[in-house]
């Protein structure tokens, strides 16, 4: 985190850091440059650790990292109501916590009031050319002989059983087999299969 007015010299860090720790207590009312100082030193001690613990929480890196910076944020605006600086870390752990638990209550409210997805329909191409697949079928069904194609519609369009098939056109289940193996072999060659 960029603080306004540091210069990212690592013995302020330092000794911002050994404040924080050692202090125990600050005046309500600090800001500024202490506040950066602190916040920073913080965030370089603890941000990987922090991030780790939100993951858990929130389930992906993204979102913990959202997380746990507005939780930075959050400590570096009430820096000055806090009045036992050795806080600071139980603080933003606490603040990570309560803000994955949003994110997770503003997720679950989203997932119940997503609309039912409509279905993915097909494009204008795939309409085409699954119109131009049909009726090269039904060509190629019109070219086969009447007892073959009552077979392949019965079969494959109405679903029927090779017994049902038989009774219904007056003929053996052996029949309907032949007529079935016929008609695929000529569909083959007239679809170009």
């Amino acid at each position: 985190m960029a603080a306004d007015g540091f210069n990212g010299d690592s013995r302020v860090v330092a000794d911002a850091q050994l404040r924080v720790v050692s202090s125990g207590a600050a005046a309500p009312g600090v800001t500024g440059q202490a506040a950066d100082e602190a916040v920073t030193a913080a965030y370089q001690t603890h941000y990987d650790a922090l991030v780790r613990t939100a993951t858990m929480l929130v389930g992906d890196v993204a979102t913990a990292e959202d997380v746990v910076q507005e939780s930075f944020i959050a400590m570096h605006r009430a820096w000055w109501r806090l009045r036992d600086t050795s806080r600071a870390v139980p603080y933003l752990r606490r603040s990570v916590i309560n803000k994955s638990r949003s994110v997770l209550r503003r997720r679950a409210v989203a997932g119940r009031h997503l609309q039912a997805r409509t279905p993915d329909l097909p494009s204008a191409e795939e309409s085409a050319l699954a119109g131009v697949q049909r009726s090269s079928v039904l060509e190629a069904l019109s070219a086969l002989p009447s007892r073959q194609r009552e077979v392949v519609i019965l079969r494959y369009y109405a679903d029927l059983s090779e017994a049902e098939i038989a009774e219904a056109l007056g003929i053996s289940k052996g029949a309907v087999k032949s007529h079935t193996a016929r008609a695929k072999g000529s569909l083959r060659t007239l679809l170009g299969y």
